[in-house]
């Protein structure tokens, strides 16, 4: 495994931890998915155009 798959699963786990349905994080909102979302798009083009 490549340190960009390792990452972008590390990402993927992250959002779905941040989603508010879940008792722990329902007074936070949006915002942590939304974080971590633009993050995973970011991680996502990097990977594409062969950066990491």
């Amino acid at each position: 495994m490549s340190v960009g798959t390792i990452l972008l699963i590390i990402l993927i786990l992250l959002l779905i931890g941040a989603v508010p349905a879940w008792p722990h994080s329902r007074a936070w909102g949006y915002g942590p998915s939304g974080i971590l979302g633009i993050l995973l798009i970011v991680l996502l083009v990097l990977l594409l155009m062969g950066r990491i």
